[in-house]
């Protein structure tokens, strides 16, 4: 896998948009029990084609700003992405994108 930005100036800790809703504490941090569907989106590959594409984002804000306050997350170690996005058909990581008006739908992985 191959991270479409640079993954070295990420912070500790990165925020992946999620296709479900994670169960919550009492303070809102997401409660892992199990796996969880990550979101992927097809991109245009430089090669041609299409390539899925994990989106993770820096802050909780910067996930608000470009996905709105209804999107579900949950906050991953940036060392443990890689290993967190095996097997989900992720073939690059995107940090902090801005999705343009008529990007495709998302698929789970």
């Amino acid at each position: 896998m191959v991270a479409a930005q640079s993954l070295q100036e990420a912070p500790d800790v990165l925020v992946v948009p999620t296709m479900a809703d994670v169960p919550r504490d009492d303070h809102g941090t997401p409660r892992l029990e199990g796996a969880v569907d990550v979101m992927l989106v097809p991109l245009e590959a430089e090669s041609g084609g299409t390539q899925l594409v994990a989106l993770a984002f820096s802050t909780v804000a910067r996930l608000v700003d470009a996905m709105g306050e209804g999107q579900s997350w949950v906050a991953i170690p940036t060392r443990k992405l890689e290993e967190a996005l095996q097997g989900s058909g992720a073939q690059a990581v995107l940090l902090d994108p801005q999705p343009s008006e008529g990007t495709e739908g998302p698929e789970s992985g």
